[in-house]
């Protein structure tokens, strides 16, 4: 019998056969695992991310729905404040002329960091530091240290000197401005309280302008409500007519909620019901008629108020013409004493509006259906022009025009010293554009008065009023005044505002002379030249319109064809007549910005068309352009300023600077049809009448 040996070479072999088979199966097993534990950390991964996915999908969602409920709160919030709107305003301060004043008080004077003096050096901290007694040595570090001490000395001494300096010129600066500041103050209040007794006494202009900044500056409103006013008092009736720009349609919001869909992902607006919209765009309406009433009659601190009459518009196309025009929606006249025993706070304004004061409401305001307005402010009385005062009748009086030009400026100062103030004629040579020199030793309002005189018979252009700033600006003048015996354009009038300018007209100077006993006329007659002859009794008057503060100059050609009869067929603010009067540049009427008066059947038999125009005033905005020429229309009116018809025309567009409104064509029959234009020029008035057959020099 045999027996196995296990511990031979075999046994060994086997041996290690059986450990790495050991080991391969406890490899196997560590993979298999690490497999399974890569499996368990990858679906709590999943999970993970599943949870995170669910819960920013909820917080979306979340944040979705709260942004949906803040909008639904912004309309309602909205909605609430134009249902309360009469009741919030009533409680807001009455408007007084106090508001107009403006205060003295001037930010003081802060010099900053040149307030703060320059450190002087510490003597002490310059102190010898070398080491012994009284040698050598010490007496040299000594003189280094004083010699560093005068320097250090002198630098600081040099920086105060020049902190002193700028403080000083920044001082001087200061108190310039300080200086010019009050002045417009002064010159502001000083206007406030002219207005003011114009008020007090019942002057028409200043309550009419009065009532107008009551309603323009109240807080009673909200910043996105329209604060458009005319006005104008009829003293005998003791009575403001106004009309009153309200809020549109679009006012109203659409919307009466705003809902999540999270299905698509989406804010979803649920509509307000149409009835529901229209009750609250009419009752809206009633209040801002009767909460402009209240800030009327709450400013009305004088008593000069018996009654308003007050007409609601809004500017839209007319549904009937398709035009942009003024649509009348509200009218009302309100007593006072009706008005002070009513409730604002409770009332309903609708009901208010139409039993109470009788008056009328557009039953369908969102489809503009107008309502006949009363009598409008152009309705009440006219312009009065300013005329001359009567002169005597003697043949010695004086004619501005034919008088030597010393002798006139002589007159000028002489006009000045009769009003109180210190004038003498200036040198002719190297007088800087000035005339007069005048003084206004009056407290507070006086000062130096720079006076320029043009003894012309054409309308003085806006190039000399431009000169006469430069000039105040160079002299330091307190005001400069240009004294003409001719008259001023749109474009002067424009560019005076806001400035230290007055401009005298030949009317105007005449009227002056004898108020203060001086003598003086325009030409053979007694009154200054017209600029127009006296209107035909069948004219029209063309009112010109337009939104924007460029200033423009409105002019007419009389044609045949596309070429102007005469030079003086091209009437404008120099020539502001034809030679037969048939055209006439006369002063606008609001809403109209420029007018023109127009005897359509006197037009010259070979004349065929009239041609409207405007172009920007370079010397007033140079560099401006027609993009602010926008919403215009031509208003055509009778003899007696009744509106006929209201005629479209094009807006200005970017880099035009001239632009053709439309022309008025003679037909076969004799009929003069109005035929809308539009081409625009970018060389401006030039390039428009070269084309129209005037040359330029």
């Amino acid at each position: 019998m045999t027996r196995r040996s296990t511990s031979g070479p075999i046994a060994v072999w086997a041996e290690m056969q059986r450990q790495q088979q050991r080991q391969q199966e406890a490899q196997q097993r560590a993979r298999a695992q690490q497999q399974r534990e890569r499996e368990r950390q990858q679906r709590a991964y999943e999970r993970d991310m599943a949870r995170q996915n669910r819960e920013r999908q909820a917080a979306y969602r979340q944040q979705q729905e709260a942004e949906a409920q803040r909008l639904t709160d912004e309309l309602d919030a909205r909605v609430a404040a134009l249902t309360g709107l009469l009741a919030t305003g009533v409680s807001a301060p009455a408007f007084s002329m106090a508001a107009l004043h403006r205060s003295q008080q001037l930010q003081p004077f802060d010099a900053g960091p040149l307030a703060r003096p320059v450190p002087m050096p510490d003597p002490q901290r310059y102190q010898a530091q070398a080491p012994g007694g009284w040698g050598r040595a010490n007496r040299r570090a000594q003189e280094e240290a004083q010699a560093r001490y005068a320097r250090d000395l002198a630098a600081a001494q040099a920086a105060e000197a020049q902190r002193q300096q700028q403080l000083a010129a920044y001082r001087q600066q200061y108190d310039q401005w300080a200086a010019d500041q009050l002045a417009a103050i002064r010159r502001h209040n000083a206007g406030v309280e002219r207005l003011a007794d114009g008020l007090r006494t019942g002057e028409p202009d200043a309550v009419a302008q009065y009532f107008s900044a009551a309603l323009s500056l109240s807080t009673a409103w909200p910043q996105d409500l329209p604060r458009q006013v005319d006005a104008a008092y009829d003293a005998g009736a003791r009575q403001l007519v106004l009309t009153w720009e309200l809020p549109g349609y679009d006012a109203v919001p659409e919307t009466k909620a705003v809902r999540y869909m999270p299905t698509a992902d989406r804010h979803k607006d649920t509509p307000r019901p149409a009835a529901q919209r229209r009750a609250l765009y009419r009752d809206l309406l009633a209040q801002c008629v009767l909460l402009a009433l209240r800030d009327v009659f709450a400013a009305d601190g004088s008593g000069v108020l018996e009654s308003v009459e007050l007409a609601g518009y809004v500017d839209d196309h007319d549904p009937a013409t398709g035009r942009e025009a003024r649509i009348y929606l509200a009218t009302v006249i309100a007593d006072r004493g009706v008005f002070a025993a009513l409730d604002l706070a409770r009332l309903s304004a609708v009901d208010c509006l139409v039993d109470v004061f009788h008056g009328q409401l557009s039953a369908r305001p969102e489809q503009r259906v107008a309502v006949r307005p009363g009598r409008l402010p152009e309705d009440v009385g006219a312009p009065v022009p300013m005329a001359a005062a009567p002169l005597v009748d003697d043949e010695d009086e004086p004619d501005l025009f034919a008088m030597d030009p010393l002798v006139f400026e002589e007159l000028v100062a002489a006009l000045f010293r009769a009003m109180g103030m210190e004038a003498v004629t200036t040198q002719r040579s190297g007088d800087g554009g000035v005339d007069v020199d005048a003084v206004d030793p009056t407290p507070i309002r006086g000062g130096t008065i720079v006076v320029q005189v043009k003894r012309y018979r054409h309308t003085v252009q806006p190039t000399a009023v431009r000169d006469l700033y430069g000039t105040v600006q160079h002299t330091g003048a307190n005001k400069g005044v240009l004294v003409t015996t001719s008259r001023f354009g749109n474009g002067s009038h424009t560019f005076v505002r806001g400035k230290p300018l007055e401009l005298v007209s030949g009317e105007q100077l005449v009227e002056l002379l004898h108020q203060h006993g001086l003598r003086g006329r325009l030409g053979p007659g007694d009154r200054p030249p017209a600029p127009a002859a006296p209107p035909a009794p069948d004219h029209n008057v063309l009112g010109v319109q337009w939104s924007g503060g460029v200033a423009l100059d409105v002019c007419a050609l009389v044609c045949r064809g596309a070429t102007v009869l005469s030079d003086d067929h091209f009437v404008f603010y120099n020539n502001p007549r034809t030679p037969d009067g048939t055209v006439t540049a006369v002063p606008a009427t609001p809403p109209d910005r420029a007018a023109l008066r127009v005897a359509f059947d006197a037009l010259p038999a070979d004349a065929d068309r009239l041609v409207l125009a405007t172009a920007i005033d370079p010397t007033v905005n140079p560099g401006a352009d027609l993009s602010g020429f926008t919403r215009a229309a031509v208003r055509l009116l009778d003899a007696g300023s009744a509106e006929l018809d209201r005629l479209p025309v094009s807006d200005g567009r970017p880099g035009e600077t001239a632009l053709v409104l439309g022309s008025f064509r003679r037909r076969a029959g004799g009929d003069w049809d109005f035929v809308a234009g539009g081409r625009g020029y970018t060389g401006g008035l030039e390039s428009l009448i070269r084309d129209h057959g005037i040359e330029v020099s």
